[in-house]
C-alpha cells in the first residue's frame, strides 16, 4: 500500500463548496481507499491505496466529489515520500516557521517569469519554486499579503492550493501512523 495526502482547493472557505470531514472520508472510502483520515476543515485527506498512479486517483477523487456534491473541486495528491521531501527542501527553516506556507501547483514551473510578482512582494517576504511547489515566508503573515494563492494561480497560470507550514508537517508526520495503524 502507498500512502497519500489529498490537498482539496476551496473547500469550506467564507461558507463556499462546504462538505463535511465526515462525508469527505465517506467518499475516499467509498472509493476502495484503505486508512481514510481527514485533517482539520481544509480538505486534507490522507489515504492508502495500491494505485502508483496519481493522475487516475485525482480524476476518480474529483469525479466523486462531483458527483455527489454536483460542483468542481481540484485535488491535488503527494505521496508520503514526496511530503517528506517537501519538508526536507524547506528554503526557509532557518526562519519563524509561523510565518511560512507552501503552494502546491497541478504542474511544475520551470524557470517561471516573476517580474509582476516580485513588483507586489511586501518588504522581507520571500518566495522560491521547486518542482510542483511554492515555498513563501511572509514576515507580516499571509493574510496581509498581495501574494494569494488566487494572484500566484493567475499569474503562473497554474492551479494551486496553499496551507500553512504547521499543517504540512501535521499531515507528514500523521503518514508515520497510517503506516503503524
Amino acid at each position: 500500500m502507498k500512502t497519500y495526502i489529498a490537498l482539496l482547493r476551496g473547500i469550506n472557505v467564507s461558507g463556499q463548496k462546504k462538505i463535511l470531514m465526515k462525508d469527505l472520508s465517506s467518499i475516499f472510502e467509498s472509493l476502495g481507499f484503505m486508512n481514510v483520515k481527514t485533517y482539520i476543515q481544509s480538505g486534507n485527506v490522507l489515504f492508502q491505496d495500491k494505485s502508483k498512479n496519481v493522475k487516475e486517483l485525482i480524476a476518480l477523487i474529483e469525479k466523486k466529489i462531483r458527483e455527489v456534491f454536483g460542483f468542481e473541486v481540484i485535488v491535488f495528491i503527494r505521496s508520503k515520500e514526496e511530503f517528506k521531501a517537501i519538508i526536507q527542501s524547506n528554503p526557509f527553516s532557518k526562519k519563524d516557521s509561523n510565518r511560512i506556507y507552501v503552494s502546491f501547483l497541478n504542474e511544475s514551473k520551470k524557470n517561471p517569469d516573476l517580474t509582476e510578482i516580485e513588483t507586489v512582494k511586501i518588504k522581507g517576504e520571500e518566495l522560491v519554486i521547486q518542482n510542483k511547489e511554492i515555498y513563501f515566508f511572509s514576515p507580516k503573515g499571509y493574510g496581509v499579503s498581495k501574494l494569494s494563492n488566487n494572484f500566484l494561480e493567475k499569474k503562473l497560470n497554474v492551479s494551486a492550493t496553499t496551507r500553512n507550514w504547521k499543517t504540512v508537517i501535521t499531515l507528514s508526520e500523521l503518514t508515520n501512523n497510517l503506516d503503524r495503524g
